[in-house]
């Protein structure tokens, strides 16, 4: 599914028009990276987090002439999938939480 199939979904699903879903979308989307690439974690209950996750400084290998070569320590976003999203990806129920 690309971002124009899912803007159609969301209308669809949301009994709005598509130039409003994809208002929608965008606003999400902006807000999550704008959130990440300050530092912040986003958490969706059920859904997922999104968290900026530091890389540490390391050699690598250039595939084509083998030598060795440094690659810098950067920050990349990572997306830990929740418990709800892993359970309907797998096709089956979520767990029920303990009390």
């Amino acid at each position: 599914m690309n971002k124009s199939e899912l803007i159609e979904a969301v209308a669809q699903e949301a009994d709005i028009t598509k130039a409003a879903a994809e208002r929608a979308l965008s606003a999400v989307l902006g807000a999550v990276v704008k959130a990440v690439s300050k530092g912040d974690s986003v958490a969706l209950i059920g859904f997922g987090s999104f968290k900026p996750v530091k890389r540490a400084a390391r050699t690598g290998k250039n595939p084509k002439t083998g030598a060795v070569l440094k690659i810098a320590a950067t920050t990349v976003p990572k997306f830990t999938a929740g418990a709800t999203f892993k359970a309907a990806v797998a096709g089956k129920k979520a767990a029920a939480k303990k009390k």
